[in-house]
Order: C-alpha cells, then structure tokens, then sequence
C-alpha cells in the first residue's frame, strides 16, 4: 500500500512545483534548499512558498501525529488509526483538487498559496500516518532519502544478495511514476491531476477497510 500512496506523493509534487510556485509539498530538506536559494537571490516569493509548504507539511504532520499517538509495539501491523488519518487526507486533497479545478489548474496570488496550504498539510498527514505504523514496518512514502540509501546498501553488498531492498525500490519506482503520470495529465487534462492522489488513497483506504473487517471477524471468531 505504501507504494499506492507514493504514486500519488509524485503526482502532487508534480502539481506544486509546475503550478504552485516551484517548490514541493512533501519533499522539505528540498523545500530548504529553495529557502537558502530565495535568501542568495533576495526572492521574496520563493521564499513565502517555501515557507508556506514547510508550514503546511508541520501543521498536516502534527495533527496527523495526534491522531495516530504513540506507536504500539505489538499493536496491529495496520491500526485504524493510520486509516483515520488518511481519511482527514482525503478530505484535505479534495478540498485541494476543488480548488484546482476552480482555478482552471493555473492558481495564482491567494489561490496559489491556498492550494499549497492543502497539498503541503496533505503530505503532512501521510508522512504521520506511515509513522503510525511503527517500528516494525518502517516506511515513508514522502521523503525518500533514506528509501534510496538502503537500496544502494543492498545493491552494494554484493556477497549478500537477500539484502536487495525490493519494497524500496518499488516505492521509488512508484514516486518516478506518479511524477511521469502526473507529468502527461498535466499537458493532456491539467484539471484531472488531483485525481491521481485520491484515486491512489481510495484503493489503500479500500483495502485497509477490507483488512479492518477480516480482522474484526477474526476477533468475533475466536471469542
């Protein structure tokens, strides 16, 4: 599921730096680069976007992070916490794909800083939700870093080929992917974008509720 959801993390970037003031909603060690660059060049909007963005992704992990609480370390693999958590998402994204097509798909002034807002608090939420499944399934479907130095890790430990890290290298594949997608909606159906994050949140939130309710019923059974 994680790589469902990077799928739609690539299209959304795609949508803040092409539209949004070129900056990204889930990628913030990036973010502060730009920041740096707008302080050089004595560029005050990359710099308020840069600074919205960082706010927004704060704010959307923070309260995604209260909802999710402290990890338990022999809780569920899945908790219904982390699906509740992409749920707020999916409320936020619409809100945001919304104002997208209002827009036309090219924000501006109010509209543009708005629609980052909501991306940005989007990413958020999802960076706090992966967090909420603890330690035993560590995984980030936003900042990706760390995802590309443990498959470098396996590829170059040579004599152990077992540590190839296939989810990672899915997941990467899965951000490239998304960016490319969200690349050709963008020149075809600008205002469609937004449907590639829903549509990859509606196929995890689907499956998690069908886990939700196989492990209910598992409960019921045995009680």
């Amino acid at each position: 599921m994680a790589v469902v959801l990077t799928f739609g993390t690539g299209a959304v970037d795609v949508a803040s730096f092409t539209r949004l003031g070129e900056v990204f909603s889930s990628v913030m060690t990036g973010n502060l680069v730009l920041f740096g660059l707008a302080i050089a060049r004595a560029s005050a909007p990359l710099a308020v976007h840069t600074l919205v963005a960082f706010a927004g992704y704060v704010a959307g992990a923070a309260a995604g992070s209260r909802i999710t609480g402290s990890p338990r370390p022999h809780g569920p693999l899945w908790p219904l916490r982390v699906t509740a958590v992409l749920l707020v998402e999916v409320v936020v994204l619409a809100g945001f794909a919304g104002g997208w097509v209002v827009t036309d798909a090219r924000p501006g002034g109010a509209w543009q800083v708005g629609l980052l807002v909501l991306a940005s608090v989007g990413m958020g939420l999802q960076s706090a939700a992966m967090g909420g499944l603890g330690r035993r399934t560590k995984l980030s479907t936003t900042y990706l870093t760390g995802t590309l130095t443990g498959v470098v890790a396996g590829l170059a430990a040579g004599d152990r080929p077992k540590v190839f890290d296939v989810r990672g290298t899915a997941i990467l594949l899965a951000a490239a992917a998304g960016a490319a997608s969200g690349g050709i909606v963008m020149l075809v159906v600008p205002w469609a974008l937004p449907l590639l994050p829903l549509a990859a949140l509606a196929v995890v939130i689907g499956t998690a509720t069908f886990h939700h309710r196989a492990v209910r019923r598992s409960s019921r059974a045995q009680k």
